[in-house]
């Protein structure tokens, strides 16, 4: 039987190929969410090293990484998804889905997004490079998560933690457990919001057995989750904090930080999802530049020159 997806598939559609129709697929506006925290990682590293001066050229090479890599990830995502988002009337009118873009056309730009982030891992140093394919493997492992997990929203937080960290490394070229602390913080926050993502889905992801938070346990049991996560991120914000030494710059980012989440916590409501997309994009977007333009100016306040 041929399903409604497939129909829409098997139909002649209007091709959008292309760069346009390939960073329409991988979102690109939505680096906003991961990339101030590299710039955060990124600028305490160099404050750290005591020259007090932005090396402009390193932040150039990660912000080429962290593009590259986040381009390849959600291309990757869409890639392996495809056959899932066919049957999700939610997601049924993607790229792929509608065969506006080839699929030979993802793999092509997954392929650019990879050598882009592999070259920019080289330009920063001989350890990015080779600690960058450890960061590829959580990027790809999170699609199929969701095929046998309900922890996936875990997976994708740890893929994401790793951009703080690595960001650091591309600075100094040695591990540093303050980047873990960041990587933490963001990467729980991540998780929570994707668990209040996929509450969207729940109902269409029990009936096709797709694992997540809100279809194994209830969307008001996924909300609390995803509520105790955000405070225990807020409680690695404050301990990055103490760690690297802040003043009260990052401290009024991590409290604008604590009351955007308590607002995105109480616009999404068990029996009202109308409001997830606010919360998703908008509340996050607010988090990640808000905090960042803090922390910026707590460092600049410290010493850091431009």
């Amino acid at each position: 039987m041929t399903t409604p997806a497939a129909t829409r598939v098997a139909q002649p559609v209007a091709r959008r190929g292309g760069v346009k129709g390939f960073l329409r697929l991988v979102m690109i506006e939505h680096s906003v969410f991961a990339l101030p925290f590299a710039y955060i990682a990124a600028l305490t590293a160099m404050h750290s090293l005591g020259d007090r001066g932005v090396r402009w050229l390193d932040l150039l090479w990660i912000t080429v990484a962290m593009v590259g890599a986040r381009t390849f990830a959600m291309a990757a995502n869409r890639v392996i998804d495809r056959e899932l988002d066919a049957r999700n009337p939610r997601t049924a009118q993607r790229e792929l889905v509608t065969g506006a873009l080839p699929v030979r056309t993802a793999y092509a730009g997954m392929a650019v997004a990879l050598v882009v982030f592999l070259g920019a891992a080289a330009a920063l140093g001989r350890l990015p490079l080779l600690l960058a394919p450890l960061a590829v493997v959580p990027l790809v492992v999170y699609p199929y998560g969701k095929r046998f997990t309900w922890g996936c929203h875990f997976i994708l937080g740890f893929a994401q933690m790793i951009a703080p960290i690595g960001a650091w490394i591309g600075v100094t070229d040695e591990w540093s457990w303050d980047a873990v602390l960041l990587g933490a913080a963001m990467g729980l926050w991540i998780a929570g919001f994707d668990v209040i993502y996929a509450c969207q889905d729940h109902e269409h992801d029990r009936a096709e057995g797709v694992h997540s938070l809100p279809a194994r346990f209830g969307i008001r049991a996924a909300l609390h989750v995803s509520t105790a996560v955000h405070l225990v991120a807020l409680g690695f914000f404050v301990w990055f904090g103490v760690a690297a030494g802040f003043g009260p710059w990052w401290w009024a980012g991590v409290a604008l930080t604590a009351a955007a989440l308590g607002y995105e916590h109480a616009i999404v409501r068990p029996h009202d999802l109308s409001r997830v997309n606010r919360a998703f994009f908008t509340v996050n977007g607010f988090i990640g530049i808000g905090l960042f333009v803090l922390a910026l100016i707590d460092l600049v306040d410290r010493g850091l020159r431009p």
